[in-house]
């Protein structure tokens, strides 16, 4: 193949016979894409992952969206495919339920996570049939709007089949929970059921939250983790911090209400992400999902902890379910300032309005004006796939990757799935 010879062979010339030879293969190199079957964009602007390449940029993929090569338009060749738009690689969703999207605009918004938990625990009665159309009818919301991949929070097995037929790229967080000590096998063993559904090179059992998992099960699954990514909801309420600091929280009511006695509990008198953080040494990287009501000091524990011991954190952000919760934002600015890899969510359709990417960046962009496109593009796309460990071959342009084409509004009011 004459344009990847060209890539691969460096042979050095005299001067004169350089200049002619680069002429040559310059005109060896468009001669090369008029003939072969490529697929050729040129939009307004051109993300590739990182930053947003000008407008004379054109991306080149194979027929499959493989990636080949971003080049200037003067040596594209012809039928290059001009677009309004910044072209971008495919939406990461880092944080979803699929298995909840039958409980679309069930439970009233801005009730509190507490009642929210309550509510989803006590809307169980659907059928087996419900629950699959709408699983199937999520994924293609998710697909249509533009995303390529999902960290998806598995409590069931409701979703395989669907995932089985390989329309998007998926890391299957299994689930657990259980703040008795003495239910901690009993509850791990169930999530290895589970999690034995799943492909298991794409998927990690994972704690609930710090709320809902006792020391116990925390250990087991830490184990369990080693060398893996996991996801754990955090400090998402301030009834989450109250329990660890002082123990008064609405969190006493819900367990009284499930008639689990947790009088044994002694709050630890610190934060959430103090106490449980250093409980998942094992695990390679962690997505911290939600950090509602992370301070500053949290942050830098946080990040200092993860340092010392080589694991990379992820901070991921669900904003629109954040509002429909708890009608309350993350300090994200605090989280840009201390440099944290930062990825993007939508949570479940039981705490959300739609499964969209697009729809998160513009609330964070109307709430957090300061923030650059393209920093808000990166955490969407590359650090997305970063964090669920699909950087291979989704989240940017990049030579032999496969990440989608999408092509945004430089206003990101749409999104437009190319490949």
């Amino acid at each position: 193949m004459v344009y990847l010879l060209m890539r691969q062979q460096v042979t050095w010339h005299p001067p004169k016979v350089a200049a002619k030879l680069s002429v040559f293969a310059r005109m060896q190199r468009v001669m090369y894409l008029y003939s072969m079957a490529y697929l050729k964009f040129q939009g307004e602007g051109l993300f590739n992952g990182r930053e947003i390449l000008p407008a004379n940029q054109v991306l080149i993929t194979n027929e499959k969206g493989i990636v080949e090569d971003i080049i200037a338009d003067s040596e594209a060749g012809a039928d290059v495919q001009h677009v309004n738009g910044i072209l971008s690689p495919g939406f990461v969703n880092t944080h979803c339920h699929l298995e909840l999207s039958h409980m679309k605009a069930l439970l009233p918004e801005k009730t509190g996570l507490v009642a929210f938990v309550t509510g989803v625990m006590q809307h169980r009665n659907f059928s087996q049939e419900t629950i699959l159309e709408a699983i199937a009818a999520g994924e293609q919301e998710m697909w249509d709007n533009g995303i390529v991949a999902v960290g998806d929070i598995c409590n069931t097995t409701h979703t395989v089949a669907q995932k089985s037929l390989h329309r998007l790229h998926y890391h299957n967080f299994i689930e657990t929970s259980g703040f008795i000590p003495a239910s901690a096998n009993t509850r791990f063993e169930q999530a290895v059921q589970t999690y034995k559904a799943f492909p298991a090179v794409h998927s990690s059992i994972t704690p609930h939250a710090p709320y809902s998992v006792s020391p116990a099960l925390f250990e087991l699954i830490n184990e369990h983790s080693a060398g893996k990514v996991i996801s754990v909801h955090n400090q998402e309420t301030p009834d989450e911090d109250a329990l660890f600091l002082d123990g008064i929280s609405s969190f006493r009511q819900l367990y009284s209400m499930l008639g689990a006695d947790i009088s044994f509990y002694q709050p630890p008198g610190c934060t959430s992400i103090q106490c449980w953080l250093p409980k998942t040494d094992k695990p390679n990287q962690v997505l911290l999902v939600h950090n509602t009501c992370t301070t500053e000091t949290d942050i830098r524990f946080a990040q200092q902890l993860a340092a010392g011991r080589q694991q990379t954190l992820y901070w991921t952000l669900c904003p629109n379910a954040n509002l429909y919760i708890e009608n309350r934002l993350p300090h994200v600015d605090l989280l840009v300032k201390h440099q944290c890899a930062i990825t993007v969510g939508t949570d479940s359709l039981a705490s959300n309005w739609q499964l969209s990417i697009l729809a998160e960046l513009q609330t964070l962009r109307t709430h957090f004006t300061e923030i650059p496109l393209e920093q808000l593009l990166q955490w969407a796309t590359l650090n997305g796939a970063q964090a669920l460990q699909l950087a291979h071959t989704l989240g940017s342009f990049e030579k032999g990757k496969q990440p989608g084409v999408l092509l945004l509004d430089k206003r990101l009011e749409s999104v437009k799935r190319l490949l």
